[in-house]
């Protein structure tokens, strides 16, 4: 399984939450990332959080089409991510959707993982593809 590392930006923006969840607790994000390295692409999705300050727990949920190419294979892909803070102490999946790859990376599966060093946002991506897409 090839593994691919490089950095990443992401900006957040604040979005309106349903008249069902409004009362929630709940808030909605908007993602626009950036993805450097071997990941050559565009990152979009949305994510629901919820934290309890006080306490420093909390989850988030959040689906992102992935859009460039990766080592060079172009077409898209969705992550699934989730991640949940227990008492300050972090817990994160963020995984290629099952079959949801285009183009050059149908097919596509694997995990990215994300590290925060110095500030600065970096993924480490293993994945795999099948046959004749490698």
């Amino acid at each position: 399984m090839p593994t691919i590392s490089g950095e990443f930006t992401v900006a957040m923006q604040p979005e309106a939450m349903s008249a069902v969840a409004a009362d929630s607790g709940i808030g909605r994000m908007s993602l626009d990332k950036h993805y450097q390295g071997a990941l050559q692409a565009e990152g979009r999705g949305e994510m629901l959080a919820y934290r309890d300050t006080a306490l420093g727990s909390g989850a988030y949920v959040a689906m992102e089409r992935v859009t460039g190419q990766v080592d060079g294979r172009g077409g898209s892909f969705l992550l699934h991510h989730n991640g949940v803070m227990t008492r300050g102490v972090p817990s994160l999946q963020v995984a290629v959707v099952p079959d949801s790859g285009t183009d050059q990376l149908a097919g596509l599966s694997g995990k990215l993982n994300i590290r925060i060093e110095g500030g600065k946002h970096y993924y480490d991506f293993d994945y795999t593809l099948p046959a004749g897409n490698e």
